[in-house]
């Protein structure tokens, strides 16, 4: 079968340095009509089983640790026995989160997921989080960047863990050298394709300085 990839968006808060804002997440399904893997278990482990139906849930990818990407991952992984993988630099972060419910594999930079047949790369992209990662799969034309690269620029950096040039420097070593075709899929918000951001980073870089 011909794997594809499903979406929702999820509601809740993400919380960090003593505030809270309400936010809109998207969940990524990756897979087939029997088995997939969910990038960042968000907010609402009920419409995440909705939305897999039948399929066996092979395993929960997070992007990285900020609470509004993870809060779901263990109620998810409890109800499909599905295995939450994380780079171990947002250990700290995830601690923050889920203190007595460690991630259960380490994500490693060029390690290769495959599910339904289709191979999903892991690019270690620190700034945003220390262990962010994207996950690139030529196969299908896309690159899921959490929140590295959005519509429009980077993902946000002021607050702790996050560094701004270590960002940018992710975005330009390890994101835009992929196929300018390659549609960016995002924590937050709409799609974009690594062509269209390409041609802002000098405008990020002056940005941040």
């Amino acid at each position: 079968m011909t794997a594809r990839i499903d979406h929702l968006v999820t509601s809740g808060t993400f919380s960090l340095d003593g505030g809270t804002w309400d936010v809109d997440n998207n969940v990524w399904i990756v897979g087939d009509d029997d088995e997939a893997l969910v990038i960042d278990a968000a907010h609402d482990a009920d419409a995440i089983l909705e939305a897999l139906g039948d399929r066996t849930l092979r395993a929960i990818i997070c992007t990285h640790a900020h609470n509004d990407h993870i809060d779901a991952a263990p109620a998810l992984a409890a109800r499909t026995g599905a295995l939450i993988h994380l780079h171990p630099d947002d250990l700290p972060l995830w601690k923050q989160t889920h203190p007595g419910t460690p991630p259960d594999r380490e994500l490693a930079d060029g390690q290769v997921l495959t599910i339904a047949g289709v191979d999903l790369t892991v690019l270690h992209t620190p700034g945003h989080a220390p262990g962010g990662v994207c996950l690139h799969a030529p196969a299908l034309e896309t690159v899921f960047t959490g929140d590295t690269l959005f519509q429009g620029g980077p993902g946000a950096t002021g607050r702790s863990f996050s560094d701004f040039p270590t960002l940018v420097g992710s975005i330009r070593d390890r994101l835009l050298s992929l196929p300018p075709h390659t549609v960016v899929r995002t924590g937050h918000g709409d799609p974009t394709t690594i062509g269209d951001e390409a041609p802002h980073l000098e405008e990020w870089i002056k940005r941040g300085h």
